[in-house]
């Protein structure tokens, strides 16, 4: 007879004076002990050889869940396979499974520390936000929701760390994939811009005459540090991304040619072009550079604050809150509200103010910015001169906007 759930339930833990057997339907059975406990089977042949297979028991499976079951262990033995030893396999993977904490940091050991320029953000970010909530997870079970659920949460707070985890999680699944670590990938249709409603928040923001004023002397005059002082000077003088600066060596600076070299590595385009950037050094850099280096002890020419070893170089988020502090002592001091800038807005304040002193390529070479495709290569000269030129063209400028008020060095 075919089994129903009634007869299930009216036996179920009624005790009995020996095991007996019922079959069901499609090779299925279900063993009932002398305590009344009822064993799903499966009964199959393989290698010509009878098996018998304990599927689950009732009441924690259905009747329904284990039918079903039981027609995906006989479709294995259609295959070749034998469901016993499939079965065996599928428990030891969930055993042995990465959970997302141990996959996240073979990801980070085995791509983010050789890919990455910021590895120990992401990780950070990683052991704030995700490994808390789903670390202990194993990886190939964690769902959409439970990823989303991260996701969203953080997009409400802080979109660009929301950004990071997505992306480097999405990047860690794809790695895992290929080593046969995971079978899929959750997050692939996850949009930052769509799915998390994260934009790219570009702004137009460039300093006037009367801010760059205003700007040198809450620099000068506040209460920051003097290496930071130092740092956003530079920002603005050279125009150079504020990580170039904080990466750069007090070996990386010849005064004696009045260049700074940033390597490769050290700057967003050297991926792709393996080569590094030339800066001209105008005098008045020079001797802000040489300040910098007898502030620090260690190789880098801005070393992180705090730390124990002076072989540090200064941190990602070091920067983020100096035009803060310019604007918060310009409220004190001068009564003046400036709108908000950022770090990244003196490097567009400097790339503007050089358009009318030298052409556009040149211009975008010194912001570290590569010759557009047919024309970078083909055109292998390295501007060097015209970019001392305009260095000098562009000082001189800052030296009139400044006037007697404040000095470039």
């Amino acid at each position: 007879m075919a089994l129903t759930e009634t007869w299930l339930k009216a036996n179920s833990g009624k005790p009995v004076a020996k095991t007996y057997e019922v079959a069901d339907r499609d090779a299925m059975s279900v063993r009932v002990s002398p305590a009344g406990k009822v064993v799903y089977q499966l009964r199959y042949r393989y290698n010509g050889k009878a098996g018998r297979l304990d599927i689950g028991s009732y009441p924690l499976m259905s009747l329904k869940d284990a039918r079903i079951e039981c027609q995906r262990l006989r479709a294995m033995l259609e295959q070749g396979l034998d469901p016993k030893i499939e079965r065996q396999v599928e428990r030891q993977a969930i055993i042995t499974a990465d959970t997302v904490e141990s996959l996240f940091y073979s990801f980070h050991d085995a791509y983010l520390v050789e890919n990455k320029k910021n590895p120990h953000e992401i990780k950070r970010t990683f052991e704030i936000y995700v490994l808390p909530k789903i670390g202990h997870l194993p990886a190939n079970r964690v769902t959409l929701h439970q990823w989303l659920d991260i996701l969203e949460t953080r997009a409400k707070a802080s979109p660009s760390i929301a950004e990071r985890i997505l992306i480097n999680a999405k990047q860690m699944m794809k790695w895992a994939i290929k080593r046969k670590l995971l079978t899929e990938n959750v997050l692939v249709d996850i949009s930052a811009k769509q799915d998390l409603n994260v934009e790219n928040r570009s702004t137009d923001r460039v300093l006037s005459d009367e801010e760059i004023r205003l700007f040198w002397i809450a620099t000068d005059q506040s209460r920051m540090s003097p290496k930071n002082k130092i740092f956003l000077k530079l920002c603005l003088m050279w125009g150079c991304r504020n990580g170039e600066l904080r990466a750069a060596e007090k070996s990386h600076f010849d005064f004696d040619a009045m260049m700074w070299t940033v390597p490769w590595q050290n700057h967003k385009t050297g991926e792709q072009t393996k080569k590094p950037i030339i800066r001209p050094m105008m005098p008045e850099m020079a001797a802000l550079v040489k300040e910098a280096m007898l502030l620090n002890t260690g190789k880098y020419l801005f070393g992180n604050e705090g730390k124990k070893s002076d072989d540090e170089q200064m941190s990602r988020s070091a920067p983020l809150a100096l035009p803060y502090n310019i604007m918060q002592w310009l409220r004190r001091n001068k009564g003046h509200e400036m709108p908000h800038w950022s770090v990244h807005d003196l490097r567009r304040t400097m790339r503007t103010r050089i358009s009318p002193l030298t052409p556009p390529h040149v211009a975008e070479m010194m912001i570290g910015h590569v010759l557009p495709k047919v024309w970078g290569t083909y055109d292998r000269h390295d501007y060097y001169d015209e970019m001392s030129d305009a260095y000098a063209q562009w000082i001189a400028m800052l030296a009139g906007i400044l006037g007697d008020q404040a000095a470039l060095a």
